[in-house]
């Protein structure tokens, strides 16, 4: 049931920004290239609804806030007692000491380092969709290939059919879980399974980024398969619901061994973090009002989202992050993305051959009124 607050919001919001939304700036974009145009130099400009980053935009906290602000006084120095306090505080929070941590810059710098290692000695094996930057990177450069698995009707990860095809050249499976940009959640106990298993064989990445967001971060993630010593990398991010994106600190988890070799390919480490972005993230590690508030406002704009689709007799898939993987049926997601756009709206386009899926993330509630409110409207005119 929705509570009182909620609605209310949502009533007013549909009522101003139905014949508002289009006169808040100058003039409406073109596509979702010219959102550079209309950016402040700290982020979207006024009467922007972006919508395509999976950011958070109530971050950072005010904790964080007034870490930023103190910290930012010593930025004329690398980074170093700070960092190791956020590494302490990691690996108390998940029963294992420092040596399992390493800091990065977001977690891509992580993800890059893993794939560079990982093509080196054979095949990086994945599913059809998921945030594959830092593998088609690794994989441009080496005679060893991403291999996709095909997509299933439901864009559902299958752990069998991936575990069917894994073969001595496969050195890495990558595996995003809660998946981007689906949003799908793999099972807990079968994905815990599928990595004692595989992971004889392979090492296994599991990218956690979306973690927070699931229904219980401490059953789904796979942190404790690495205290038990399993080939397994687990990569995390400040960038997400804790509100950080713009600061770059993220993290992976793995065996010390681990650590070391994937070291070898790209720098990174406490001195290649800032000091404004460490102490955030430690003053947003354990902030739980915050984190609550900012998962609830994920799950009051994701019921806004599919209660907009189901109006518009639409599907989605559902989403255990802060997004949405909406299926337009017969309608192509690249016009849907510039017909938005067009609305001042920014969302994402098609992914790879997948034409008539768009990815709408969370954002403020009346960013997300307004994308709702344009709906509609914007079907017709690709129609």
């Amino acid at each position: 049931m929705k509570n009182k607050k909620s609605f209310s919001r949502r009533t007013f919001l549909t009522g101003t920004l139905t014949t508002g939304a289009l006169a808040i700036t100058p003039k409406s974009l073109r596509s979702n290239e010219d959102i550079f145009s209309y950016v402040t130099r700290h982020g979207p400009s006024s009467g922007i609804a972006k919508l395509n980053g999976n950011e958070n935009p109530y971050g950072p906290s005010q904790k964080a806030l007034r870490a930023i602000n103190e910290a930012s006084k010593k930025s004329g120095y690398y980074v170093h007692t700070s960092g190791e306090t956020l590494r302490s505080m990691i690996a108390e929070k998940n029963g294992l000491t420092t040596d399992y941590i390493i800091l990065s810059s977001g977690s891509t710098a992580a993800l890059t380092n893993i794939a560079l290692a990982s093509i080196k000695k054979g095949h990086i094996l994945a599913p059809d969709l998921f945030w594959d930057s830092t593998a088609n990177l690794a994989a441009g450069i080496s005679q060893n290939k991403l291999k996709r698995l095909p997509s299933n009707i439901k864009h559902q990860i299958d752990l069998g059919v991936m575990k069917n095809s894994i073969s001595k050249d496969i050195s890495l499976v990558h595996i995003t879980n809660p998946n981007n940009p689906t949003g799908s959640v793999l099972n807990n106990s079968e994905l815990k399974e599928f990595c004692r298993e595989v992971s004889k064989t392979c090492t296994i990445l599991i990218d956690e980024a979306y973690n927070d967001l699931t229904d219980n971060p401490k059953s789904s993630t796979m942190i404790p398969l690495i205290k038990e010593g399993r080939n397994i990398i687990v990569t995390r991010t400040f960038s997400k619901i804790h509100g950080l994106a713009g600061l770059r600190i993220g993290y992976m988890i793995a065996k010390p061994e681990l650590i070391k070799e994937i070291m070898k390919f790209g720098i990174i480490g406490n001195w290649t973090t800032n000091h404004a972005g460490i102490a955030a993230a430690i003053a947003s590690y354990n902030d739980k009002n915050f984190l609550s508030h900012s998962k609830a406002m994920v799950n009051e704009g994701k019921e806004m989202v599919m209660e907009a689709v189901k109006k518009n007799g639409l599907s989605a898939l559902p989403s255990k992050a802060n997004f949405i993987f909406v299926n337009l049926g017969s309608l192509n997601a690249g016009k849907f993305k510039a017909s938005m756009a067009k609305r001042n709206i920014i969302i994402s386009g098609i992914y790879r051959n997948h034409k008539n899926w768009s990815r709408v993330s969370m954002g403020k509630i009346n960013d997300i009124q307004r994308y709702v409110n344009a709906m509609p409207e914007a079907l017709e005119e690709i129609s």
